[in-house]
Parts: structure tokens; C-alpha cells; sequence
């Protein structure tokens, strides 16, 4: 079997000269060259990529600001803070980690999309800034680089498909390496979502960010447009296969691994017909009360009971969202709030994936890791004891905006209440969360604001209207307040464009 480090290996700077780059600023030559054997991208972003990855962090800024005052547009921007970080920070031993720099560009785009125009640009300019940090901690680590695409044992385009996929079963990554590239040359993006699906959400290793991983990168390539994707497919395959470093999954009966294997077998009970039942609201409380004590056994042979008395499987999804929510508001920390961005993922890919069977089983995969998070976060200390279902609404006299982005961050059950009051109607929950977006725009500093933000915001809406406010006032645990200070980088971006 070849060497695992012919896949992906720590560069090293090569030597030569450096081409077609005479428009930079002055740089060493040794600062453009790329590592031998590294993968290279298109040629129309290769350069902008290069000035992301070898400007010193305290010089990037002014130089990526030249660059926008030049008429390099948003999506250029975007597609090449992408690709740097796919080449130059290494998803592993977490997916998690400094690989938020990857994972955080589609939500930071999401945020950039929903904010007002003096706010456009700052998601994008801070996720550079973060990837410069990622990329210094990740040559503190050994200096990794992503390897050029295979060129031997390349299966036939026809067979490339299902090669990825026993590749991807095995957990092979040389061979899932071969079959992703030539599926990212041959392939559809809904085939390849489709079929990474199922192995991205498989397990609860990295609690969730497989699933988070393939959802955003997904989503990035339907901007910065899919003549992209064959370093993104390879390495999201790569991020895939990571199993803490623990026996073959695939030779293996490994406990991460169980709940998976089991719901395959519990998505045969939903038949055909499992989405034509009528919506029931009122289920959606019985899926959120039992999670809070169901093993990820009970909770997905409930989702099934639910199904077949009738239940529609979006009330379902519902209580699994309010769940999430609920543990935020019990531990404002970094695990449940996990739980509210993976079922973000999860839910997406729910709704993406062209297969039937897959979509039942990330049903049932998204209820049974609600309690792996329960437990991961009582690992972590105690949880409160907040009850969103029974959460009672503040004095409407004492609610209004002003008061409740005092309260977050201070307060954080008074500004729950409070938000149950402000946001009555959907204008009003829209102002609401028009507010929180330019909080995370003005006072984040971290991956997870934008990430967490991004996901509790944009899930609202997809929220039944009976519970939808509920789900905001959990989440209100974990925004943005008045309190705290603005970021110098807001500060300059604010400024200079």
C-alpha cells in the first residue's frame, strides 16, 4: 500500500523562480514559490490565492484592500480564501480546530449576504485575517500541504462513482483519493453530494464537523462556481476518513460507528410514503422532551415511531432543532453549540441529497446525535436547568431591542424572555435578526460566532411558526450584545470602504 504521506505531505519550499506574478507586491522569491509537488489551482486564481497565502499577516490587509480598490470583485476574493485554506491547513487530527478557517467561509458569505451594505465586505475581510492565523499555527504544526492530484491507479470515469464509494466505505484514503479525483472531473454536484453524504455523517467523530464540512463546501462551490472542486472534493474525502487514529472503522466494531450502521437498518421501517403524513406541531414538543434524556438508540427508533402514527418528518426536524437550541441555553459553550451548527449541516444535506433512503437516514443520524451532544456537554460540567418549552415571554412594557441587546451577553435568560416578546411578529423577529448580524459583524472575533450566527439565523426560518421563537430565545445564549467591544477590524473596515 503506498505511503500515506504521498497523499497529503508537509511542503518545503522548492527552488526556481517565480512566474506570471509580476502585478504582487515586492515579495522574495521564496515567498512564491509553491512547495513541490502541492497542488495548483486554475490559473485565473492562482495569483490572488498566492497573495493570500504568502503576505505577512500584518501586511494583508492593506494588500487585499489595494486589490478591492483595484476592481477585484467579492466571489475572486471568496473563491481564493477558499482554495488557500484547502491548500494550506490541514483538516486533521480534527476536522475542527484551525480548519475553521475552511469551514467558516460559507457562513461568513451567508452573513455578507444579509447584511447592509456598509457591513458587506467585513465577514470576508475577517475570515482572511483568520485564515492568516490558521496558517501560522498550522506551520508551527509541521507546515502541511495539500499534494497535486493523483495520476496512477485512476479508475475508469464510468466506475468512478463507485469506487469513491467502496473507497470511502473502506476507509481507504489512496483509493478514495484516485476515485475523487476523477468523480470531481466526471461527476454532477449533486452525484457527489449525494454520495458523501452518507460517509460524512456516519459518525460522531469531530462532533459533527464532517457534516458541517461537506454542507459548507458545498454550498461555497455553488458560488465561487464548480471549476473548483477537485482539491475541494479530495479534500473533504480526506477530512471523511479521519478516525482519531482508532482501528479501521470498516474491520472494526467500533462504538462511534454503531448508531450508523444501525439506522441504516431503521430507515427500511419509513417505507415509501414517509413524507405525504400531515404536519402535527404539537409532535415537535414530544421530539424535543425526549431528547433531553434518549440514548441515540431511542432517539432514532422514536423518530421512526412518530413517522409511521403519522407524523410529518419537518415536526420532527423541528423538536431535533429546539433540542439544540435548549442545550445552548443550558451550556452556552463550544458542544452545544455544536449541536446547533451540525444540525444546521445535517438538515441541509437532508434536503440536498437525491437518494431517499439517504435522506430518511440523516434523519434519524441528526436525532441521534443530539444526545451524543447532551453527554459531551455534560462532560464538560453541569447542565442548567433553562426549559425553552416552557420559557415564559417578558413584560411586553420592558421589551424592546434596545433593551434586549443589553440584556445578551449580561442577562442571558432575561434577554431569552425578552426575545419571546420582541419577536411576535415577522417584521419584528426580522429587525431582530437584521441586529444580531451586524452584532457579529461589529464584536466577533471567533469562527464559531460566525458559524453559530450564521446557522441559528438562517434556521429560524425554516422553523415552524409555533416554535420558531423559541429556538431564537435558545440561541440568544450565545450572540452578540452591546457590552462587549468592537473589533479593531470593523473598526478599519467601517472606514476604509
Amino acid at each position: 500500500m503506498p505511503d500515506r504521506r504521498q497523499f497529503f505531505r508537509c511542503g518545503a519550499a522548492a527552488a526556481g523562480g517565480a512566474t506570471g506574478l509580476s502585478w504582487l507586491p515586492k515579495l522574495s522569491a521564496a515567498e512564491v514559490e509553491l512547495p513541490n509537488n502541492a497542488v495548483q489551482f486554475r490559473s485565473e486564481i492562482e495569483p490572488l490565492v498566492r497573495l493570500l497565502e504568502t503576505s505577512p499577516r500584518e501586511q494583508l490587509m492593506d494588500r487585499v484592500l489595494a486589490k478591492i480598490r483595484q476592481g477585484t470583485h467579492y466571489q475572486e476574493l471568496l473563491a481564493a480564501l477558499f482554495l488557500a485554506g484547502i491548500r494550506n491547513v490541514q483538516p486533521r487530527p480534527s476536522v475542527g480546530f484551525k480548519f475553521h478557517s475552511v469551514l467558516v467561509v460559507h457562513s461568513a458569505h451567508q452573513a455578507a449576504i444579509a447584511a447592509s451594505n456598509e457591513h458587506r465586505w467585513t465577514p470576508l475581510l475577517w475570515s482572511i485575517d483568520y485564515f492568516k492565523r490558521a496558517q501560522q499555527s498550522d506551520v508551527k504544526e509541521g507546515d502541511w500541504t495539500m499534494a497535486q492530484s493523483p495520476t496512477e491507479k485512476l479508475p475508469d470515469p464510468p466506475q468512478a462513482l463507485k469506487a469513491l464509494d467502496v473507497a470511502m466505505s473502506k476507509w481507504d484514503i489512496e483509493a478514495a483519493d484516485a476515485a475523487a479525483t476523477v468523480v470531481a472531473r466526471t461527476a454532477t454536484g449533486g452525484q457527489i453530494l449525494n454520495l458523501l453524504a452518507k460517509h460524512a455523517a456516519r459518525d460522531y467523530r469531530s462532533i459533527g464537523h464532517k457534516s458541517i464540512y461537506l454542507a459548507n463546501a458545498y454550498r461555497t462551490l455553488n458560488v465561487i462556481g464548480w471549476q473548483h472542486c477537485e482539491p475541494v472534493v479530495r479534500s473533504l474525502c480526506y477530512a471523511i476518513l479521519n478516525h482519531n487514529g482508532e482501528p479501521n472503522p470498516a474491520t472494526s466494531d467500533l462504538a462511534a460507528d454503531r448508531d450508523g450502521r444501525a439506522n441504516w437498518n431503521l430507515a427500511d421501517q419509513l417505507g415509501k410514503h414517509w413524507y405525504s403524513t400531515k404536519s402535527k406541531p404539537v409532535e415537535t414538543r414530544v421530539v424535543a422532551e425526549s431528547l433531553r434524556t434518549a440514548t441515540p438508540g431511542q432517539a432514532a427508533k422514536l423518530v421512526v415511531e412518530l413517522i409511521q402514527s403519522g407524523t410529518h418528518p419537518d415536526n420532527i426536524y423541528d423538536g431535533i432543532m429546539l433540542a439544540s437550541a435548549e442545550l445552548v441555553s443550558q451550556q452556552p459553550g463550544i458542544v452545544p453549540l455544536h449541536a446547533v451548527t451540525t444540525s444546521n449541516a445535517i438538515r441541509y444535506l437532508y434536503r440536498q441529497v437525491q437518494d431517499n433512503r439517504i435522506r430518511q437516514w440523516l434523519l434519524l443520524q441528526n436525532a441521534a446525535f443530539v444526545p451524543h451532544f447532551r453527554e459531551s456537554a455534560k462532560g464538560r460540567g453541569k447542565l442548567g436547568s433553562s426549559d425553552l418549552l416552557e420559557l415564559q415571554a417578558a413584560e411586553e412594557s420592558n421589551a424592546d431591542l434596545e433593551r434586549l441587546f443589553k440584556q445578551i451577553g449580561s442577562d442571558r435568560q432575561a434577554a431569552a424572555q425578552t426575545v419571546l416578546s420582541v419577536a411576535q411578529t415577522p417584521e419584528a423577529a426580522h429587525q431582530l435578526i437584521g441586529r444580531a448580524r451586524e452584532m457579529v459583524f461589529l464584536k466577533g472575533n471567533d469562527a464559531h460566532d460566525y458559524k453559530f450566527s450564521s446557522a441559528a439565523l438562517e434556521d429560524y426560518y425554516q422553523i415552524d411558526p409555533a416554535w420558531r421563537t423559541r429556538y431564537l430565545a435558545g440561541c440568544s445564549y450565545l450572540l452578540h450584545g452591546d457590552s462587549e467591544p468592537t473589533t479593531g477590524l470593523a473598526k478599519r473596515v467601517l472606514q476604509e470602504l
